[in-house]
């Protein structure tokens, strides 16, 4: 069965850094495309970066420099390092199959997200 986990989110001041981690099992995470999204109240959730199967990245251009993005073949695990946090980073954080938040409006089924608050 296709099961994700997220952990690793947080309380953090402004300028913080925190990383979160996207545990897969019932299939090979690095052959597909796995992204990480996120959802603040009242917002729709968006697409932060993804990385496809040849290793490539890509990152909403709010993250650029600051989010990094990496998998760990052996554990099956996608990792966000998370650096320079700022408020408007608030928000619970998924990660998924897919990229960018077009494709985010597609999926109807999530995991239980791990939130993340930027808050002095």
């Amino acid at each position: 069965q296709v099961h994700v986990v997220e952990s690793g989110g947080g309380l953090v001041q402004p300028g913080g850094s925190l990383r979160l981690s996207c545990a897969a099992s019932g299939f090979t995470l690095n052959k597909y495309t796995m992204g990480w999204f996120r959802q603040a109240p009242g917002k729709e959730r968006e697409g932060v970066s993804c990385i496809k199967s040849d290793g490539s990245t890509v990152y909403e251009d709010s993250v650029k420099g600051r989010f990094t993005i990496a998998r760990d073949n052996a554990k099956n695990t996608m990792y966000l390092q998370m650096n320079s946090l700022k408020p408007e980073d608030t928000a619970v954080y998924y990660c998924a199959s897919g990229c960018g938040t077009v494709v985010a409006r597609l999926i109807n089924s999530w995991g239980q997200g791990t939130q993340v608050t930027v808050s002095s």
